[in-house]
C-alpha cells in the first residue's frame, strides 16, 4: 500500500533531496532542457512547475519563495556587483519564462525517455521546457 507516500526518497535526506531538486531545476531552468534518470526527473516535473507558478504570480512573496526554495536567498554574493546563479534563475522565472507562460494553466515540462544507462543501465530521460526557443 502507498498510503502517505507523497513522493520519491532517493534513499537521501530531506536536506539532501531538497538541495538535489534546487539544482536540477536551475540546470532546467538555465538550459532548457537536462538528461536525468526516469524517477528524478518525474520528481523534478512537480518541483520545477511550480517554481515556473511562483514565477507566473510575479509578486515579491512569490519571488521571495522561489529564492528560499531554491535555497539562495541572496546570502552568497560573488565579488563585485555580478549576480549569482540563483539571482540569474529568479531573474529568468521572473522575466523570460513567466512571459512565455502566461497563457499556459500548467504543463510546463515534458518528460522523454531516452532509453538506458550504460553503466548501471538506469532508465534515462530527458526533461525540457515546452515551447522553448529552437537552438
Amino acid at each position: 500500500m502507498r498510503h502517505r507516500n507523497a513522493y520519491r526518497s532517493f534513499s537521501r535526506t530531506s536536506s539532501h533531496r531538497r538541495a538535489l531538486f534546487a539544482n536540477l531545476a536551475m540546470a532546467l531552468v538555465e538550459h532548457g532542457r537536462i538528461q536525468t534518470t526516469d524517477p528524478k526527473a518525474k520528481e523534478l516535473r512537480r518541483f520545477a512547475e511550480q517554481l515556473v507558478t511562483l514565477g507566473k504570480a510575479g509578486t515579491l512573496d512569490a519571488r521571495r519563495r522561489a529564492y528560499a526554495t531554491l535555497g539562495g536567498a541572496g546570502k552568497h554574493k560573488k565579488e563585485g556587483n555580478e549576480p549569482t546563479r540563483v539571482d540569474k534563475v529568479v531573474q529568468a522565472l521572473f522575466g523570460d519564462l513567466a512571459t512565455r507562460y502566461k497563457d499556459r494553466n500548467g504543463g510546463y515540462t515534458r518528460i522523454m525517455k531516452v532509453g538506458t544507462r550504460r553503466g548501471d543501465a538506469a532508465a534515462m530521460s530527458l526533461i525540457e521546457l515546452v515551447d522553448r526557443p529552437a537552438g
